[in-house]
């Protein structure tokens, strides 16, 4: 999978599930509120730049090829698309 085009995307994931398995231990194992609290927050934190990067990626790629074949408008989309992305 490394020459995959995700195959980072991937990798992120598969740490996050890894972080999430030690949480289900502190859990298991009476660990602080207030720690587990803080390493939930650190794997929604990994998810959510995981989403933002395959969005990001799909933009690039995906879009970028049939919004450029449109021409001076479909730069113009890509731009203005481009532009709101970066708030998700």
């Amino acid at each position: 999978m490394p020459d995959h085009p995700h195959a980072a995307i991937a990798s992120r994931l598969k740490r996050a599930t890894g972080h999430l398995e030690a949480i289900i231990e502190m859990i298991e194992k009476g660990k602080p509120c207030t720690q587990i609290a803080q390493q939930l927050q650190a794997v929604e934190g990994a998810i959510e730049n995981a989403k933002k990067a395959l969005i990001h990626d799909h933009i690039s790629h995906s879009l970028e090829r049939s919004l450029t074949a449109a021409g001076t408008r479909g730069r113009a989309a890509l731009k203005d698309f481009r532009q709101i992305a970066k708030y998700l």
